[in-house]
């Protein structure tokens, strides 16, 4: 928690946003980064210009790493927060649940965002509809502490059509 508040606050003075941080085999520690107004997509030169600051904060802050990987978040974005759930509202993802429900823990549909509570709250209720195993269209309703992991799912266009 305290690496998460320290790497946040470095990429908020630069002028990013975290989206996650793994730590890997190896001593490798991920930073995932987006712009905070989620228009521009993240470049080589931002990941370099993260890297080379954190790279300097964090022995300062006595945040052990072996290596340090920056990255962009990727088509297929982790959906990790109770604001990604309700930004990403009407996108496709594919959630897996840490419990199953009617013996099935994943399931891919459209995210409904916040269907009851506060946003902040733990008792907060998403949901998702997806196709059920009959063919009708259902409706999940789940707490972020019931999830396991979401992502988005990559929506591509090779042709390069705007709609």
């Amino acid at each position: 928690m305290r690496d998460q508040q320290i790497i946040s606050a470095e990429l908020q003075n630069l002028g990013y946003a975290l989206v996650d941080i793994e730590r890997e085999a190896g001593g490798l520690l991920r930073v995932t980064i987006e712009n905070p107004d989620y228009e521009r997509l993240i470049t080589v030169e931002d990941c370099e210009k993260v890297s080379h600051q954190l790279s300097y904060a964090l022995p300062v802050e006595n945040i052990p790493y072996e290596r340090l990987e920056i990255s962009s978040p990727g088509l297929d974005r982790p959906v990790k927060s109770a604001e990604d759930f309700v930004r990403f509202a009407g996108l496709e993802v594919d959630l897996k649940l840490r419990i199953a429900v009617g013996s099935r823990k994943n399931f891919r549909g459209v995210l409904q965002g916040l269907l009851s509570g506060d946003v902040h709250s733990p008792d907060a209720k998403f949901g998702l509809m997806f196709e059920g195993t009959d063919g009708a269209e259902s409706q999940l309703e789940f707490s972020l502490a019931e999830v396991d992991k979401t992502r988005l799912v990559p929506v591509i266009d090779f042709k390069g059509r705007k709609s």
